[in-house]
């Protein structure tokens, strides 16, 4: 397998950041649309049954979501607050989890039960359904502080697929006015986790534009483009494509610190989602750790990526 290194040429410039709107929060049919990317990139795949697989999940937890309960949320003194001094609002790695997640992942483990499962995953729900309290949430935190290698890689789809949904619940029970911009541009303004994918838009005001998407909240925030989203940095940039394909999947990375991030060309192909799109081209990720390159965040359905 080989790669195709192309750098985008400076003069290709975004405009004005001061126009450029900065924060898309996940939608309520996330996990719907997810699931029919991840169908439709099953088919004749080397990894189909897999996709398939958490199509499956997909659908659990938009069905999870669509019943979901409302959850405390901060209130405009802290949504203030965490905007004048740039800290997510309702950042991962320090908000007080509320434990009405474990009942979406319980909902979450039944309607996975009801499918066709092969023996280890339905020995995996069964095993999840019986565990106590206090090792999910120990799972949990250990996903959400981003040690997934000390997790069975058989429970974390799971136990991520739920935290998933609790934060997208609570991104998109929020107006994108009520958060701010970190100092670091690399990572979420809604969760403070790192982005799975960046994507580039097409059509309307933001042809052409980067948006990194999260892979926890899924929400996607505005980051010009030449610029490594893991330091910053826009010295060393490049850009790998496979030979052959049609440009619509593209590896950025960064010479100065050593990571990357794929990034999805939505004017190559408008049906591409973050993290379906992420899952079915593993290949790429491959390719760039044979050359010596970190993956700049995290896929949470898999052990691969940078921790939050």
């Amino acid at each position: 397998m080989s790669a195709e290194v192309r750098i985008l040429e400076t003069g290709q410039i975004e405009a004005p950041v001061s126009a450029i709107y900065h924060l898309f929060l996940p939608g309520r049919d996330l996990f719907a649309r997810r699931a029919e990317r991840l169908r439709f990139l099953s088919r004749d795949h080397a990894m189909g049954d897999y996709l398939a697989f958490l199509a499956l999940l997909a659908d659990a937890q938009q069905e999870v979501l669509d019943q979901f309960p409302e959850v405390s949320l901060p209130d405009a003194d802290e949504q203030a607050r965490c905007r004048e001094q740039g800290k997510p609002l309702l950042d991962a790695g320090s908000m007080k989890r509320g434990p009405i997640w474990r009942n979406g992942l319980k909902i979450i483990l039944q309607k996975m039960r009801e499918s066709a499962l092969p023996r280890a995953a339905s020995e995996t729900v069964a095993g999840l359904m019986q565990a106590a309290e206090a090792v999910l949430e120990e799972t949990a935190d250990r996903i959400l502080a981003g040690n997934p290698a000390e997790i069975s890689p058989q429970e974390l789809p799971f136990v991520a697929a739920a935290l998933q949904v609790y934060w997208v619940q609570m991104a998109s029970s929020l107006r994108e006015d009520a958060f701010g911009r970190p100092e670091q541009g690399g990572l979420c303004p809604v969760c403070g986790s790192y982005p799975m994918a960046g994507i580039v838009r097409s059509g309307g005001a933001e042809q052409g534009l980067r948006y990194l998407s999260c892979s926890l909240c899924a929400s996607e925030w505005h980051m010009v483009r030449i610029k490594c989203s893991t330091c910053e940095s826009t010295q060393g940039i490049d850009y790998h494509i496979l030979e052959g394909s049609s440009g619509a999947v593209k590896m950025e990375s960064c010479s100065d610190c050593g990571f990357y991030l794929k990034l999805l060309y939505l004017g190559k192909d408008s049906g591409m989602e973050a993290l379906a799109d992420d899952l079915a081209t593993l290949a790429l990720d491959m390719l760039m750790e044979k050359e010596g390159k970190m993956r700049g965040g995290p896929n949470l359905l898999l052990h691969f990526g940078r921790p939050l």
